[in-house]
């Protein structure tokens, strides 16, 4: 049966890199675009999560409509929990950026890589977070803010971005 003739709605798998970007989020239903290697940054993809082998979740189709929505891929596997490969790499990069910011003593910059996880997830923590991490960015400087917002856009809550950049 083609994954077109299905009378329910269904998710896609999605095809990722190990770096977050996109190769295909309609692998099962478009095979013939799926790419062993990113295009744009030459890390391998996958399509399973490394931690439990569930599909990435890609787009979700509805029989009888046809489009859709912009396709981000999920910062955690909807199977297991854990962190995808790309909000692990982001999450080091962060921590790499915080902890050589000149603008901070040491013990802001600890501060302010130990906000970093809960930018990455929804949870009560996420507000008390995201406002510590922005007043500590702001002292570091402009620079810092672009950096961090460059890294973690991709990954951070919808919370978080909200209170760390507007919108």
């Amino acid at each position: 049966m083609s994954p077109f003739d299905r009378r329910e709605s269904w998710y896609d798998t999605a095809e990722v890199c190990e770096n977050g970007h996109v190769s295909n989020s309609a692998a099962e239903s478009y095979p013939q675009s799926n790419q062993s290697f990113c295009q744009g940054c030459g890390a391998r993809t996958i399509q399973q999560c490394p931690s439990c082998q569930a599909a990435i979740r890609g787009r979700y189709h509805v029989p009888g409509v046809v489009g859709g929505g912009r396709y981000s891929p999920p910062s955690y596997c909807h199977q297991c929990g854990v962190a995808m490969p790309w909000t692990e790499r982001r999450l080091e990069a962060a921590k790499a950026l915080a902890e050589d910011l000149e603008g901070l003593n040491d013990d802001e910059r600890q501060q302010l890589a130990g906000t970093l996880r809960d930018l990455v997830s929804d949870s009560p923590m996420t507000t008390v977070s995201a406002g510590k991490f922005k007043r500590l960015v702001t002292k570091a400087g402009h620079g810092a803010a672009g950096a961090f917002r460059d890294i973690l856009v991709d990954v951070a809550s919808e919370t978080a971005k909200k209170v760390i950049w507007g919108g």
